[in-house]
């Protein structure tokens, strides 16, 4: 049963069908991963192998449209993978190029590999069975291995392994960015080690980021001892290869065996990454061994982070899948990368890897698992603090104004113009003007410290921020006397489709409700935090960063009468949006299909969706996915506006029939959002979510590279959603509400040093404490109160 949960299975070889594959095949590591091509293909014809590191930057300037710009990329690595053979003197063996009689390919997510058995017959009827198994090990976070069986079934002869380390790749997993200038490695050195194995060492050209592999081939018998062979080694233009040559009998399989050792000049504790790569070689045992001890290392991790459900479908294996994903770009081995969550994970170059507000959806899941992972990837965001006080700065503003894109050192890394891949045109790209980013910044560390209780961290790294992040909205904020109240202009929303007015000239749209009340909810924890620190770290803060009491009275006048637009009982998504045309939806999507980009379509059209009344994602619904119905309803208080729950339900229906979700991002925030007044509609709609990325319904948006924060957010759906688990002053909190197709959910949280087992169905639920560190904890299952210490568990009767 754990391999049927646990494993995604293709029939049948597909060119056409491959680069998704390849993408949602990707083994990593946290700190490298390669995408899921065949071993034997170059990047053409529908494949694409590429290797990415974590933080692995690289900047280069190209001529678009007329204008000269410098983007920073995700670099595509050397390609570690590459294999073929071939069976005597004929054609190196190639998967388009044979007659394929059966193709079984499995990604076994429990035992992080990777394995296919292809069976085809040559242009010579010469037939053979290819089983090919791969491991990017979880365990040493330097090492990769290879295993190849080959088993001639109706001939004998002499076979070729072809072995190589290539060095000739390019940055082109992106269609719309080929136009751009990608060749990011120059070749520094190639050549043999002393104990006979290959090396290849490649550095960026702009910042000089050095990566050197190693590999190491060898040749078996089935009963482990080496065969005799003829060794060759080919040199060309920044690409090495071995060549092995030896005899086999039909039905009497042979083993090549590669493994790659990966060190980087970004790397810790190390010397020189040659020299470290070599030396890591010669120590690492052989394919049995690396899996036998890889397989261990992500055992450890699903006792930790594994989300067991019971639905009578596919959900369980799918939501394995994503669990398996975010490990493999968020694992033990990122301490110490100084990297961010990118929103495609280590899977691909689309987003170029930079670092967005994706990590919003991800940390949840992290902070109830290994919440070190989440505080390492907010250091991130803290050692580019600088950088977000000179953006501000530069900007006119005080404080610390956060990237909308941030890659290696925290600079605006967003595009000023994107290629529409509909009319082929180039257009200006506003979303730098997405200034939610920094309160998203403040809620993860919020998050972070309601689920950890990590007073250090809040005091030495959290804090500063956050009083910095709120500086920048108090002076961003201006205050408007016919009003009386403070707005916030010249932004964009979560939204991202609207950009500016219509017929505007100038970007930027007033008063984002979003943008405006999660500013109102910075400066009130900012505020919060004064009253958490001693009196020497306040006065520290506030004399370092120039708070004085009138900047304090302003931060309460903002947090109290911050202008948020309404509409009766809509909140409208921001000032004048009310004034915008109705979009004749029936028309598009028939047209296009549901999930659909209309910001392309409109602009191919000679139109713009900044006319109408159109969303791309949950804008204003944001609010009700991050906070919960009391704090919504206390913070709008809290504001001057009176806010009835019923209201919530009003906002829902509105806004549901105005979105596109051309964001895998939007579909979970909708089921979350409804999941309280409609549990069956919320599980249909997180169904889709759930698979977007295995179905790729954005139509080729998934080869580019996994859709990690809506992973994400459907693992969260699981365990925060339907269990009502939050964590919220000093109290965690439980509200139930299955679905009735969800029949039980099984999970185990790490929650202020204790850890707790939590079993829930229709009927009962189950908390158990396992012995912790923690001080006694306060949990409150709907309305009732309770202290649980270490070893004690407690058992709840449900109606639902």
């Amino acid at each position: 049963m754990k391999d049927e949960h646990f494993s995604i299975v293709y029939d049948g070889y597909k060119s056409s069908e491959e680069p998704l594959r390849e993408a949602l095949c990707t083994l990593g590591n946290g700190y490298f991963a390669t995408r899921g091509a065949n071993e034997t293909c170059h990047a053409q014809n529908n494949h694409y192998p590429g290797t990415y590191l974590a933080g692995g930057y690289n900047r280069l300037k190209s001529r678009v449209a007329g204008e000269l710009i410098e983007s920073e990329d995700f670099v595509n690595w050397p390609n570690w993978l590459y294999m073929s053979f071939k069976i005597d003197d004929q054609e190196w063996f190639s998967l388009d190029d044979v007659d394929i009689v059966s193709y079984h390919q499995v990604l076994d997510t429990y035992r992080g590999m990777l394995q296919c058995t292809i069976r085809f017959k040559d242009h010579n009827g010469k037939e053979t069975i290819l089983v090919t198994h791969r491991l990017v090990h979880m365990g040493s976070p330097h090492l990769a291995a290879i295993q190849w069986t080959i088993t001639p079934t109706n001939w004998s002869g002499k076979i070729t392994v072809h072995s190589a380390l290539d060095g000739r790749v390019k940055n082109e997993g992106v269609e719309r960015y080929k136009s751009l200038n990608n060749n990011h490695l120059e070749t520094l050195s190639y050549g043999c080690t002393r104990t006979g194995s290959i090396y290849l060492e490649v550095q960026t050209c702009q910042s000089r980021i050095r990566m050197a592999q190693a590999a190491r081939n060898r040749l078996y018998h089935p009963d482990g001892s080496p065969i005799d062979c003829k060794r060759r080694v080919v040199n060309e233009n920044s690409y090495i290869a071995e060549e092995l040559t030896f005899d086999c009998k039909q039905d009497t399989p042979s083993y090549a065996e590669k493994v790659v050792a990966l060190y980087t000049s970004r790397d810790v504790g190390i010397s020189e990454p040659i020299l470290e790569a070599t030396e890591h070689l010669e120590r690492a045992g052989d394919f049995r061994e690396l899996l036998s001890s890889h397989q261990r290392a992500w055992r450890e991790l699903w006792d930790t982070f594994d989300v067991e459900i019971r639905d009578g479908d596919e959900s369980q294996k799918v939501i394995r899948l994503h669990i398996f994903h975010i490990l493999q770009t968020a694992s033990p081995h990122t301490y110490d990368l100084d990297v961010g969550i990118p929103p495609r994970g280590l899977h691909g170059e689309a987003y170029r890897g930079h670092i967005l507000w994706d990590e919003l959806f991800t940390f949840p899941f992290l902070n109830f698992r290994n919440p070190l992972l989440t505080s390492e990837f907010l250091l991130y965001r803290h050692r580019r603090l600088d950088r977000a006080r000179l953006a501000a700065k530069e900007a006119g503003y005080r404080g610390a104004m956060y990237p909308w894109q941030s890659g290696s050192n925290g600079r605006e890394e967003s595009q000023r113009i994107h290629l529409n891949p509909v009319s082929g045109r180039w257009i200006p790209d506003e979303t730098y003007l997405q200034r939610h980013v920094n309160s998203a910044i403040v809620y993860s560390i919020w998050q972070y410290f309601q689920t950890t209780d990590d007073k250090e961290f809040l005091y030495f790294f959290g804090a500063e921020i956050i009083f910095e992040i709120a500086l920048f909205w108090s002076s961003v904020a201006h205050y408007n006397p016919e009003r009386q109240r403070f707005e916030i202009h010249g932004v964009i929303g979560p939204d991202e489709y609207h950009t500016r007015y219509p017929a505007s000239e100038k970007p930027g749209i007033n008063n984002n409700a979003y943008t405006n009340v999660m500013a109102a909810w910075v400066i009130l924890r900012a505020i919060d935090i004064l009253n958490l620190l001693d009196d020497a770290r306040k006065e520290e803060l506030l004399t370092r960063l120039r708070i004085d009491n009138s900047e304090l009275e302003r931060w309460y006048n903002i947090s109290t009468n911050m202008y948020i637009p309404f509409t009766n009982s809509i909140i409208d998504q921001f000032e004048g949006y009310n004034d915008l045309k109705e979009l004749d939806w029936e028309q598009y999507v028939n047209k296009y299909g549901e999930d659909i980009r209309l910001d392309r379509i409109l602009e191919k059209e000679g139109d713009s969706v900044n006319n109408y009344k159109a969303s791309k994602q949950a804008d204003v619904l944001m609010l009700f996915y991050l906070f919960s119905g009391e704090e919504i309803e206390e913070l709008f208080s809290h504001l001057g506006y009176s806010f009835e729950h019923s209201m919530i339900e009003d906002n829902i229906e509105y806004y549901r029939h105005r979105t596109s979700h051309g964001s895998t991002l939007s579909r979970h925030v909708f089921s979350w959002v409804i999941s309280r007044s409609d549990r069956e509609r919320s599980w249909n709609i997180f169904k889709k979510a759930l698979m977007s990325d295995i179905e790729d319904i954005q139509g080729g948006t998934t080869p580019e590279g996994i859709h990690l924060g809506a992973m994400s957010g459907t693992v969260d759906m699981i365990q925060r959603c339907y269990t009502g688990l939050e964590a919220r002053e000093d109290v965690l909190h439980f509200a139930p509400q299955l679905p009735s197709n969800l029949k039980e959910i099984k999970l185990k949280l790490r929650y202020r040093s204790h850890w707790i087992y939590i079993t829930l169905n229709h009927e009962c639920m189950n908390i158990a404490f396992e012995k912790g560190w923690g001080n006694p904890i306060k949990v409150k299952v709907f309305d009732s109160e309770y202290v649980f210490s270490e070893k004690e568990s407690m058992s709840f009767r449900l109606e639902m």
